[in-house]
C-alpha cells in the first residue's frame, strides 16, 4: 500500500473476538471513511455490538487491529481513545443538571470555562434553555439528545451509537433519525451506528454494512444494497424479497438463462451474482405487478400465475400474497394511488415483473423458495 491512510479513517483489520469456543466477530476488515455516517446493521447476536465495543475499548479483541489513521488504538484504555459512545440507556447523571451533564467530559479534562461550549452544544441538539433542568424532568427523546451533546462536546474523532433510538416510540424515532442525520452533517464527525432496524440504517447512513454471524455479508450505499443484494440473507434482511429456487444455465447474449419451477426466465447478466448452478431468482414485492390475465402482461415482462390468498391494506399500499401453482407464496406490494380497486382474495392473477428489476443470487443446493412472511414492520421479528 503506497498511499497514506487519511488522518481519521477508522479501519478494522482482521478483527476477531471469541468468547470461549463462540466466535462473535470473525476476521472482520473494513474501512469507515472519516466524516461518514456508517451503519452496522444486523439481527441480535450477529456481532455488531461486540464490534462497536472493541472500537470503544470496552471489549478487548482476541486478535486484529482497530486503527484510527495509522494509529492502532486497540490496546488503549477507553478514555484515552478519541472515541465516545452513546448508548440506548442514556446513562445521564441524575443528580446533575443538563448543563453539568453536558460539561462532564470537559470538566474531567480540567477545562474551567465551559458555559459557551455547553450552550453551543444544547443549541445543536435543539435544547436551548433546558440547562438548569434535571434529567428526570425531560422526555426520553430529550434525554437522548442530552446524551448526544455530552458525547459531542468532547469533539471525538468517532462517535459510536449503540441502538440509540431503541427506547423511543416509532414517531419520535423517525424524528430523531432526521435530527441525527442533520447533526452529523453539521459536525462532520464520523458516526458509527449499530442498529437492527433496517429503515433506520437506510434513512441515516451513507454506507451500510449488513452483518450476519460475525461477518459482513455486504457493504455499500443503502440504495445499492437494496437494488442488488449480494446474498439471500441480505435480500431478506434489508427489505423483503421473493426468492425463487432455480438453476442457471449460462449466458445468452447479455442475459443469464434460468429455469425455475418449470418456467424459463432471463435475468440481465449485470444483475446476476453467478451464471451457472443453483440460484435464487429474486424480485422485490414492490416490483411485482398483478394483472387478471396473461394477455395483460406488458411486452418483455416475465410472469407467473397464481391466486390471491391474502390482501392487507396498509394505507400507502396493499400487500398481497399470491400462491403459485407449485405452492409457494409470493408477496406483491401495490401502491394505493387511487387508480385501481383492491383484488379480492381468491382471484386468479398473473404476477409480472421487468427482468431489469430481478436479480440472481447464489443458492445452496436443496434450498427451497424463500419468501418473506407478510409483515408491516419486518424489524419486529428480527429484534425478538
Amino acid at each position: 500500500m503506497g498511499h497514506e491512510t487519511p488522518a481519521g479513517d477508522l479501519r478494522l483489520a482482521n478483527l476477531t473476538k471469541k468468547f470461549g469456543i463462540f466466535t462473535a466477530v470473525d476476521d472482520l476488515s473494513l474501512t469507515i471513511p472519516q466524516g461518514s455516517f456508517f451503519a452496522l446493521l444486523g439481527a441480535s447476536g450477529c456481532g455488531k455490538t461486540t464490534t462497536l465495543r472493541m472500537i470503544a475499548g470496552l471489549e478487548e479483541p482476541t486478535n486484529g487491529q482497530v486503527l484510527l489513521g495509522d494509529r492502532d488504538i486497540a490496546r488503549l484504555r477507553p478514555y484515552k481513545r478519541p472515541v465516545n459512545t452513546v448508548f440506548q440507556s442514556y446513562a445521564l447523571f441524575p443528580h446533575l443538571d443538563i448543563n453539568e451533564n453536558v460539561a462532564f467530559g470537559l470538566r474531567r479534562r480540567g477545562i474551567r470555562k465551559v458555559a459557551d461550549q455547553v450552550d453551543r452544544m444544547l443549541a445543536l441538539v435543539q435544547l436551548e434553555g433546558y440547562g438548569r433542568r434535571r434529567p428526570a424532568q425531560l422526555s426520553g427523546g430529550q434525554q437522548q439528545r442530552v446524551a448526544l451533546a455530552r458525547a459531542l462536546i468532547n469533539q471525538p474523532q468517532v462517535l459510536l451509537l449503540d441502538e440509540p433510538l431503541g427506547a423511543l416510540d416509532l414517531k419520535l424515532r423517525r424524528q430523531m433519525q432526521i435530527e441525527l442525520k442533520r447533526i452529523q452533517t453539521e459536525v462532520g464527525i464520523t458516526f458509527v451506528h449499530v442498529t437492527h432496524d433496517q429503515e433506520e440504517a437506510m434513512t441515516m447512513a451513507d454506507t451500510v454494512a449488513v452483518m450476519n454471524a460475525g461477518k459482513i455479508e455486504q457493504l455499500g450505499a443503502p440504495a445499492d444494497i437494496y437494488e442488488f443484494p449480494a446474498t439471500a440473507f441480505v435480500a431478506n434482511f434489508l427489505g423483503q424479497s421473493n426468492l425463487l429456487a432455480g438453476e442457471a444455465g449460462g449466458t445468452s447474449g447479455d442475459h443469464v438463462l434460468v429455469s425455475a419451477h418449470g418456467g424459463r426466465y432471463a435475468v440481465p447478466a449485470a444483475r446476476a451474482r453467478l451464471d451457472r448452478g443453483p440460484v435464487f431468482l429474486g424480485v422485490r414485492p414492490e416490483k411485482l405487478h398483478l394483472v387478471g390475465t396473461a394477455a395483460q402482461v406488458p411486452a418483455g415482462h416475465q410472469h407467473v400465475g397464481g391466486v390471491v390468498t391474502d390482501a392487507s391494506y396498509v394505507g400507502v399500499s396493499t400487500q398481497y400474497l399470491v400462491k403459485t401453482g407449485w405452492g409457494s407464496e409470493l408477496s406483491a406490494f401495490s401502491a394505493n394511488s387511487g387508480l385501481g380497486g383492491q383484488l379480492p382474495v381468491g382471484s386468479p392473477v398473473v404476477a409480472h415483473w421487468n427482468p431489469r428489476h430481478a436479480f440472481l443470487l447464489p443458492r445452496e443446493a436443496g434450498e427451497d423458495d424463500r419468501t418473506t412472511p407478510l409483515l408491516d414492520d419486518p424489524t419486529v421479528v428480527l429484534a425478538s
